[in-house]
């Protein structure tokens, strides 16, 4: 097994070229990844790389506390998960999309800049101005950027209501996506002063509302000013990525097909809508709390990690947010604060699995676990 890929002595995480070396030596990888965009555009993207070289490969899939390693003697390249791995992807500090983008680079393959870019835009990490290369391949392949919002389907309303990049009154239904679009008596064929009147309308959807809050306003520019795919799986760059990020946690197999370039268009676009309303309903529908620094939700089964996330970004007057269900929690932060080392001691406290990075962490715990009880534990290793 090839070893070249793994952690230098002062604990730095390998680059683009220690993960290519690692690739090149290899007659079989297995691909670990976590079940988020970026991580999966991340796998896609070497995916595709070994299958330029014929070297097989398989992707498994994980959250947060759980080993996909199973002692093998074939080569593993950890994408978010399992620092372990002869090659990590660690997807903090910089994007695992735009690591694995250059890997793929130095083993003479040729990465989609589109699911390279996908991936970086689905990425919690900071800065992503790291990813430089990315954006420049996507521009030179012809992707640009114009007015409007970022969905994945030609259907507005469809994309509007089951968008998870932000959170409005009419997000979850897209009846009412329909209705808000036909008071704005828009031309049949959109041009950008269309475009620009819907992005103008989402927006103040988003950051209009009663319990919009600040942070709001900054979020909801992910979703704005979209790259456009003129030959593409989606519509834009930015529905691209929030499907990878919803069907990634909806149906790991399916976000897994799609990343490797399979024709997985209309099973992705119906695991979405079905994550995006569980979502955004879960959140109307939550009981919440707030606590010096935390801002806690407690719901019924629902997508925790996308459910924390715009909880974070549209509804938390605190740093920290947290969904805890009866068998599953996820806690997202503004900026660093070793969430996942709080979620480790929280989950430990109560029995399960979870883990997490500097600013998300998930959890899995026995139904019969008292979710105050977790709740309790979380605050107390989050203090």
């Amino acid at each position: 097994m090839s070893t070249s890929g793994r952690r230098t002595a002062d604990g730095h995480a390998p680059d683009a070229s220690d993960v290519a070396a690692t690739l090149r030596e290899s007659e079989f990888v297995r691909l670990l990844a976590r079940a988020d965009g970026d991580c999966l555009a991340a796998a896609g993207l070497l995916a595709g790389a070994l299958a330029e070289r014929g070297v097989p490969y398989q992707v498994r899939v994980g959250r947060f506390g759980e080993t996909l390693a199973d002692g093998d003697r074939d080569a593993t390249v950890g994408v978010g998960l399992d620092p372990s791995a002869d090659a990590h992807l660690p997807a903090e500090a910089t994007p695992a999309s735009a690591t694995a983008f250059d890997a793929a680079g130095d083993l003479d393959a040729s990465p989609d800049p589109a699911l390279a870019l996908a991936g970086v835009l689905a990425s919690d990490a900071q800065p992503r101005d790291r990813a430089v290369r990315v954006r420049e391949a996507a521009r030179e392949s012809g992707v640009e950027r114009r007015p409007g919002v970022g969905v994945p389907t030609d259907d507005l309303a469809d994309g509007l209501a089951h968008t998870t990049l932000a959170h409005a009154d009419y997000s979850g239904d897209a009846g009412a996506a329909q209705a808000t679009l036909a008071e704005l008596g828009l031309p049949a064929e959109l041009d950008e002063s269309a475009r620009r009147t819907v992005a103008s309308e989402f927006a103040l959807a988003v950051t209009g509302g009663p319990e919009a809050t600040a942070r709001a306003a900054e979020a909801v520019e992910r979703a704005l000013r979209p790259h456009a795919l003129a030959d593409g799986p989606f519509a834009t760059v930015e529905g691209y990525a929030d499907v990878l990020a919803a069907v990634a946690r909806e149906r790991p197999g399916t976000a897994s097909a799609l990343a490797l370039g399979h024709d997985a268009r209309t099973d992705a676009l119906d695991a979405w809508r079905d994550h995006a309303r569980a979502a955004h309903g879960a959140l109307r529908a939550a009981t919440t709390a707030r606590y010096d620094g935390l801002f806690a939700a407690r719901t019924d089964a629902a997508p925790v990690e996308t459910v924390a996330r715009l909880l974070r970004d549209f509804r938390s007057p605190e740093p920290v947010a947290l969904v805890v269900t009866d068998e599953e929690a996820a806690a997202a932060a503004t900026d660093e604060r070793a969430i996942g080392a709080a979620m480790t001691d929280a989950v430990n406290a109560v029995g399960g699995v979870g883990g997490g990075t500097a600013r998300r962490g998930y959890a899995r715990f026995d139904p019969e676990t008292d979710a105050k009880e977790f709740l309790t534990a979380f605050r107390e290793a989050n203090a």
